[in-house]
């Protein structure tokens, strides 16, 4: 079997993590910021914040933003759940804007459309979450020249962009956006088992995250509210938190996969552009990639030209299954999952978001996949389609 993605695990991340397992510390350690540095330097951001999952890092951010009841969240219907549901987390109402057609990411035009209606209505946003999709960056310029002139706060959900650029620079700098969230499950381009960080240029922000990935407590005498003088304080809750700390052990492990980061997604490009070259020609489209993003291609996702005559997608991907090709789906939209359409969203809400969910399917895409695993992806696919 082929599956859709997978981990790259060598005898140095090995080594790094028995290292941690033979040391004093398990938790909370020195691993911990040693790996929030090294993504921050790696990144140009000023701040990082290690936790448990990008879902965690998602979380944190949008309370760290003040973001509450009577508040909206705004994000893309294509995208895991956890991106519009850390606005539920923290009682705010959610909506979702379209996709461009072409980057299968949240489209600016339609949030400009968006943003004069909800205005005139008196509903605007106080956040909203781009999504790198599949390892492509958003138009982050225009959003936020929206973000200035409607006044919300931005999150970027870079989940699967870790290692991309945007304009020629690293994405995790913030230079469009007040957080920007990564995440390292073992099918993301860099892995800790579980785990994510949040990214911030902003010292207030990355205090109050720090904050609520342990529990509200602090630490720093300064913080800390005055006790009677004969009684010991080393450490005060002064807001409500969260256990979403990264353990030493995720971390050593994420500084040392941080290492080849560059290698890993030069192999994904590489990959990347020999499927391009070896589907030319079939019914369905490849993914197209805008001049201003360098792609870290967490996935690759064609679109298939369904025509009367062409194979369903539903065909197409049990047929893939069938013999040992682990397609995937990225994604529904989540507005149609049963629980958002319970709070009243119906069917045609973002239709280029409906459209690409019904043309598209993940195929294989890993570091480690092998020429010889390609051609065989691409010749199931050619016989799934009839071609």
């Amino acid at each position: 079997m082929i599956p859709y993605g997978r981990q790259d695990i060598i005898k140095a991340d090995i080594d790094a993590v028995v290292e941690v397992l033979r040391s004093d510390f398990l938790t909370q350690g020195p691993a911990v910021p040693m790996f929030e540095k090294t993504v921050a330097a790696y990144c140009g951001a000023e701040h990082a914040v290690a936790v448990n999952s990008a879902t965690s890092a998602l979380h944190i951010a949008c309370l760290a933003v003040d973001l509450g009841p009577s508040d909206w969240l705004w994000t893309s219907p294509i995208t895991f759940v956890a991106s519009a549901n850390c606005g539920l987390y923290c009682g705010a109402q959610v909506d979702f804007v379209d996709i461009d057609p072409r980057t299968y990411n949240l489209c600016p035009q339609a949030l400009e459309r968006k943003l004069v209606a909800a205005e005139c209505e008196g509903r605007l946003p106080k956040v909203v979450i781009p999504v790198h999709l599949c390892g492509q960056p958003c138009d982050m310029q225009a959003i936020h020249a929206l973000a200035q002139r409607f006044g919300f706060k931005i999150i970027e959900d870079a989940s699967h962009a870790i290692g991309g650029k945007y304009q020629g620079e690293s994405v995790g700098n913030c230079r469009y956006s007040d957080i920007i969230v990564f995440s390292f499950h073992p099918v993301k381009i860099i892995t800790t088992g579980e785990g994510g960080m949040a990214l911030t240029n902003a010292p207030a922000l990355a205090d109050r995250m720090l904050r609520y990935r342990s529990h509200g407590i602090t630490n720093d005498a300064g913080k800390m509210e005055p006790r009677p003088t004969d009684e010991i304080w080393n450490y005060q809750q002064i807001s409500l938190g969260f256990n979403y700390r990264m353990t030493d052990i995720q971390a050593a492990l994420g500084v040392s996969q941080m290492i080849r980061l560059d290698e890993f997604v030069s192999k994904r490009q590489s990959i990347a552009k020999r499927y391009d070259y070896a589907l030319a020609g079939l019914p369905l489209q490849t993914p197209w990639q805008h001049h201003d993003s360098y792609s870290s291609y967490h996935l690759y996702p064609i679109r298939l030209k369904l025509g009367e005559d062409e194979q369903t997608q539903r065909q197409v991907y049990d047929a893939l299954h069938a013999i040992g090709i682990l397609a995937n789906l990225h994604y529904v939209p989540v507005y149609r999952q049963p629980y958002y359409e319970a709070m009243g969203f119906k069917s045609g809400y973002c239709p280029n978001a409906e459209q690409y969910h019904k043309e598209a399917i993940s195929i294989p895409m890993y570091p480690t996949m092998s020429e010889a695993q390609q051609d065989e992806v691409v010749s199931c696919l050619r016989e799934a389609l009839g071609a």
